[in-house]
């Protein structure tokens, strides 16, 4: 009984091991601490969306911005919703919403989290 327990319990911190972490730039969402990020959510097409983070970190391309897996690729959100309420498992509430002028005719709204 105990091998089997102790086989069970090495097969949970293996998965848990090999899941695929998400981050921003390179920076695992876990590990980004601070007070305040801004979301912007990015429709992708195909009713998907791209996340943006925005933590205070230096960046060149706007991409480096999306939320992304351990291979690169940009993970994809069902809608805005999906995506602040993923952030709430790392730790954020809302804060503060606001709009982005994209262009003359088109706004994003933009989402302010704070810590908890």
């Amino acid at each position: 009984m105990k091998k089997l327990i102790l086989a069970a319990a090495f097969a949970v911190c293996f998965g848990l091991f090999s899941a695929k972490a998400q981050n921003v730039n390179g920076f695992k969402l876990s590990d980004i601490k601070v007070e305040y990020i801004e979301v912007k959510p990015v429709y992708n097409g195909s009713d998907t969306y791209i996340a943006r983070i925005d933590y205070g970190q230096k960046f060149k391309r706007l991409k480096e911005l999306n939320v992304r897996d351990d291979d690169g690729n940009d993970l994809l959100f069902n809608s805005q919703m999906d995506c602040l309420n993923k952030l709430r498992n790392y730790g954020y509430e809302l804060f503060n919403t606001y709009t982005d002028q994209i262009d003359k005719d088109a706004t994003r709204p933009v989402y302010v989290l704070k810590r908890k």
